[in-house]
Parts: C-alpha cells; structure tokens; sequence
C-alpha cells in the first residue's frame, strides 16, 4: 500500500500547489491553462483506448458499455445534479441593499442583438467561451474539474494495474520495494503535474481526488492481494478503452467543443466488470 499512500499524497500535494499558483494567474493564462488541459485529455484518451483496441476479446463491448452506461446515467441525470452542484459552489451571497433591476423583455434583447452584431453569420451572435471562474466549454464547473480529475488519475496501467502488482509482490505490504511499485512512483509523478495544473484551473476542489484515487487503488490492491491470479487481463483492457473514451469526452468539453455529458457516461465502468464477473460465473 506504501505505493498507493505516495501516489495520493503527491496528488494532495500538487492540488495545494496548484490551488495557491491560481489565486495569481491572471484570466489570460487560465485560459492557456484550460486549453492545455483540455488537449492532453484528447491525448491521454486516445492513448489509453486506441493500444488496446486490438487486445480487446469483444470488441463491441465498449460501444454496448457506452451505451448502457450513458443510459443508465441519463435516467439518473447524473450531469443535472452535477450542473446544480456547480451552480451552488459558484452562487454566492447578494448584498443586503440588493435589488435586482427587472430583466428587458426577450424582444427588445434580440433587437439590441441585431443592431450590434448585425444579421451576418449567426455564430457572431452565439455566446462565446468565458473567462471567468470554470467558464469553459458547456458548463464545465469545479465539479466537472473533479470528474475530470478522478478520471486522469484512475483511468490507465498504471493505476490499475501497479495496485495488482505491488500487492502480488513478496514484499507486499508497507516495504519500500522499488520494483513492485515501480508503476505506482511512476504515476505519482505524473500525477503530481496533473494536480497541479487542474488545480490552478479549478481550485481547492480538486484535493477531493486523492481520497477517490486511494480508494480506487485500495481496490485492485485488494484484488491482487486475496486473490492469487490478480486482476483478469481482458477486464483490465475494456476499463482502459472504455476510461480512455470518458476522458477524450471530458477534453472536448473543456475546449468547448462538444458538451458530451461525460458524467452521464460515468457508470460504462461498470459495465465491463459486471460482463466479466458474469462470464466467471457461467
């Protein structure tokens, strides 16, 4: 377990860093800071779906695990509740002498519109992308950051895979043993950067990955640890394709160019493991 403490304590570290880097970056930079995120997220995904789309024994699963997932979180309406978690973080009070002005009918609002912009390319009248605080893509709040996050962390061999092999080492347990959790330093230090930079966009809401993460690991450390053979390969490789695509899908949401509702897709994660603990059975 020393692996998966270090890992997660790097992620607290670097989420402090980055939450006290931010209150000096101006908008400008927050924004290259978005951007950036958001491309490495396409990276990152494609990079953790597309190597193990060959070793895949079923290779519609991950489409019938996107499917059934995004359904299920649908009827749940994950992303509602998370959008009315955001809007509470973000709310804040009104003063006291506070009077809302009356807003102008829907009418004159398009008519001010028009004369401004003109009726040329009707994308010129389209809201752009903020530039305040988690103004990115659509609705992409610190909650979003957070689902964000969690999914960088989890989602790859090395967190999932190092958990099984440091607990399958002889030396298991609280030994400092390099090569067993040689996966686990490795995505530590990954992880430190991560935190740092999602941390700068989002704030101090982003240390509430570390406990996810370390609870993630304490997993499939337990898997490794009560049972012999670890982790199965095939299951090991659909929650890579299908956690690559959830995290491509949160980096087109934080460049704004597609809302795809990622949180809704969340339980496609556990599709796969209950097809393969099914398939044990039978």
């Amino acid at each position: 377990m020393l692996g998966t403490i270090i890992n997660t304590a790097t992620i607290l570290a670097g989420s402090a860093f980055g939450a006290l880097l931010r209150t000096g970056i101006g908008e400008k930079y927050k924004k290259v800071l978005f951007d950036g995120l958001g491309l490495c997220c396409l990276v990152l995904g494609m990079n953790a779906s597309l190597p193990n789309m060959s070793k895949s024994e079923y290779p519609v699963l991950f489409i019938l695990s996107l499917a059934i997932g995004g359904l299920i979180g649908t009827k749940l309406n994950l992303s509602g509740r998370i959008d009315r978690l955001n809007a509470g973080i973000r709310k804040s009070p009104l003063p006291a002498n506070h009077s809302p002005l009356p807003a102008p009918p829907l009418g004159e609002c398009c008519k001010a519109a028009e004369k401004e912009h003109g009726r040329g390319n009707e994308n010129e009248a389209l809201p752009q992308r903020g530039s305040g605080e988690g103004a990115v893509g659509s609705g992409q709040g610190p909650v979003q950051g957070l689902v964000t996050g969690c999914l960088l962390y989890c989602i790859g061999t090395f967190s999932i895979v190092g958990p099984v092999l440091s607990a399958l080492s002889p030396t298991a347990g609280w030994a400092w043993n390099e090569q067993a959790n040689t996966f686990l330093y490795t995505n530590a230090t990954l992880d430190f950067v991560s935190s740092a930079v999602l941390a700068a966009s989002f704030g101090w809401v982003m240390m509430l990955a570390a406990p996810v993460l370390f609870c993630w690991q304490g997993f499939f450390y337990a898997v490794g640890y009560f049972c012999s053979g670890g982790m199965p390969e095939p299951m090991r490789v659909e929650l890579s394709i299908v956690g690559g695509v959830l995290i491509l899908s949160s980096g087109l949401g934080i460049l704004g160019i597609r809302d795809c509702k990622t949180v809704n897709l969340l339980p496609s994660l556990l599709v796969p493991v209950v097809f393969y603990l099914v398939k044990a059975l039978f």
